[in-house]
C-alpha cells in the first residue's frame, strides 16, 4: 500500500506539498454535493482536528462506482493534487484523481451524524466514540502528556518501575479493593471473605493494585530514585465526575528526599505538563476552550507561570472557616477537606495551584512520616482550579520505631508487612513520593466537566462495557 501522508503534516508543510500529487487515508466525516456537480468530502485521519476537503466532480470518469458510494463514517483513500482553497474555513483543499473506498458505513444506521451528540450516549459508542471531534482530541492530548511524562522522569535521572498490577497488598488506607479470585462465583469462601481457601489461585487474598507505592519504595531504596506509570484500581461506589474505579497513576519515589523536595518535584511535574499542553497542543486546546471552559487558556497560561502557593493543612481550616461560605461539609480540623473546600482555596482564595502540608496523623495512612509535634504527617495534597486534588504525597516514614507505632495505631500486621519494616531495618533513609492521578491532570488541562471522557474506556460502577 503506498505510504500516505498525514492530514496533521499536510497542514503543517502546506507549501512543501502546493501544486504535487499526494495520497491520504482517513474517515468521511461530511459529504455534500453542489448544484454544480460538485462532490465536496470532509476527510479526517485521527492525526489533528481538522478535516482535509476533498474536492471532486461528479462526472468524473475515474471516480465511478466509487464516489456514488460515498457517506458518513466510510473509509477512503484519496490520490490528488493539493491546491489553494478559494473557499472560506480552510486554506488547502485535495482536488481527487483517484479513490478507493476500503470500508463502507450504511448512512441509514451509522450512529455519527453532523450534529452534537451527548457524552452519555457516546459512552454507548465507545468503539467509535473516538472519531468524534471532542473524545479524538482528548485522546492526542493524553498522548502528548504521557510522553511528556516518561521525558521529565528521565532527563532528571529517573528508572522507570513496572509494579504488579496483582498485589497481596492493598497499600493500607488508599480506597477499596477489587479481588482477584480463580474460584467460581458459586464457591463458599471460609470465614469472613478475608480468608480463603488454598484451592485459590494464589492460596491468599489477592488484589488489583491501588497504588504501586510502597513497591516502588523498594526500588527507590536501592536505585534512587524510581516512577511507576501505570493503571489502578479503587473499587468505590462513586459516581461523581472526578473518579473512576480504573485509572492511571504517575507515582515517583525518591530517596534522600524530604517534604520540600518532594513538592518541587510535584510542582514542576504540574508546570511541565502544563506548558507542553499550551505549546503541544494549542489546536486542541483552542477547541476545549471553545465549546467546554473559555478561560482554559488564561488558567493554564496563570499555572505555568506563577509558583504554588504553599499552606499547612491548619491555616486551610481557618481560612475555610472564616470564609463566611456555607459548605456541603462543614469544616473542623480533623476532617478531610472536600472537592468543594478543595475549590475554593483555589480558585477563589489564590486563584492558582495551593499544596496543603502537614495533615493530621489520623487522617492519614500508616506509612506517612510523622511531624515533631506528634498531631500531623509531612503529607502534602496538591490542588489545582476547576479539578482540586490532582497530586497527594508525603514523605515516607523512615523511623523503625517510629512506623512500628503508626502501624500499632493504624491495625495494620507487621506479619503482613514485615518486608516493609525490614527496608526500615537493612539501610533505611529518608524518602518521598507522590501519585498524580493521570486523568485528573488530562481533566484539567482539557476542562471537560467529566473524568469519563478523559479515558478511553471508562470504569465505573455498573459499567465495564468494551
Amino acid at each position: 500500500m503506498e505510504r500516505a501522508v498525514r492530514i496533521a503534516d499536510v497542514f503543517d508543510r502546506e507549501e512543501e506539498y502546493l501544486g504535487k500529487s499526494i495520497r491520504v487515508h482517513g474517515w468521511v466525516r461530511t459529504r455534500r454535493d453542489s448544484k454544480a456537480g460538485i462532490s465536496f468530502i470532509e476527510l479526517n485521519d485521527g492525526s489533528c482536528l481538522r478535516n482535509l476537503q476533498i474536492v471532486s466532480e461528479l462526472s468524473e470518469p475515474a471516480l465511478e462506482g466509487v464516489l456514488e458510494r460515498v457517506a458518513t463514517g466510510c473509509s477512503l483513500s484519496v490520490q490528488g493534487t493539493l491546491n489553494k482553497s478559494p473557499g472560506k474555513g480552510q486554506a488547502v483543499e485535495l482536488s481527487a484523481a483517484r479513490m478507493k473506498l476500503y470500508g463502507w458505513a450504511d448512512p441509514s444506521t451509522y450512529p455519527l451524524q453532523k450534529k452534537r451528540h451527548s457524552f452519555e450516549f457516546l459512552r454507548q459508542i465507545a468503539h467509535l466514540r473516538p472519531r468524534t471531534n471532542t473524545i479524538g482530541a482528548v485522546a492526542r492530548v493524553r498522548s502528548r502528556l504521557s510522553y511528556v511524562i516518561h521525558k521529565f522522569f528521565q532527563e532528571r535521572g529517573f528508572c522507570y518501575l513496572h509494579t504488579p498490577i496483582i498485589t497481596a497488598s492493598d497499600c493500607e488506607g488508599a480506597g477499596d479493593v477489587f479481588r482477584v479470585t480463580t474460584l467460581a462465583a458459586d464457591e463458599t469462601r471460609e470465614g469472613d471473605g478475608d480468608r480463603v481457601p488454598q484451592e485459590d489461585f494464589f492460596g491468599k487474598p489477592a488484589y488489583l493494585t491501588v497504588s504501586g507505592q510502597l513497591q516502588a519504595e523498594i526500588y527507590a531504596l536501592a536505585l534512587g530514585s524510581v516512577y511507576t506509570f501505570g493503571p489502578t484500581f479503587r473499587a468505590e461506589n462513586s459516581n461523581t465526575s472526578r473518579h473512576l474505579a480504573e485509572f492511571w497513576m504517575v507515582e515517583p519515589e525518591m530517596a534522600f528526599c524530604d517534604l520540600e523536595d518532594n513538592l518541587e518535584v510535584a510542582q514542576s511535574l504540574i508546570k511541565t505538563l502544563t506548558v507542553a499542553a499550551l505549546s503541544e497542543c494549542s489546536e486542541d486546546l483552542d477547541f476545549f476552550a471553545r465549546f467546554f471552559d473559555p478561560n482554559l487558556r488564561a488558567t493554564l497560561e496563570n499555572v505555568a507561570k506563577e509558583p504554588f502557593e504553599a499552606i499547612s493543612y491548619t491555616e486551610a481550616v481557618d481560612l475555610l472557616k472564616k470564609s463566611g461560605e456555607t459548605f456541603a461539609f462543614p469544616v473542623e480540623w480533623g476532617c478531610d477537606l472536600q472537592a468543594e473546600h478543595e475549590r475554593y482555596l483555589t480558585e477563589k482564595v489564590f486563584r492558582k495551584p495551593v499544596a496543603v502540608l502537614d495533615f493530621p496523623r489520623a487522617l492519614k495512612p500508616f506509612y506517612m512520616r510523622v511531624n515533631p509535634d506528634g498531631e500531623t504527617v509531612a503529607a502534602m495534597d496538591i490542588l489545582v482550579p476547576g479539578t482540586g486534588e490532582i497530586i497527594g504525597g508525603s514523605q515516607r516514614e523512615e523511623r523503625l520505631d517510629m512506623l512500628l507505632e503508626q502501624m500499632r495505631l493504624k491495625g495494620v500486621s507487621e506479619t503482613d508487612y514485615r518486608w516493609y519494616v525490614e527496608l526500615r531495618e537493612y539501610g533505611s533513609a529518608p524518602h518521598a513520593g507522590f501519585g498524580m492521578g493521570f486523568e485528573r491532570m488530562v481533566q484539567f488541562v482539557t476542562g471537560l466537566p467529566n473524568i469519563r471522557e478523559v479515558i478511553p474506556f471508562p470504569r465505573t460502577p455498573g459499567h465495564a462495557d468494551f
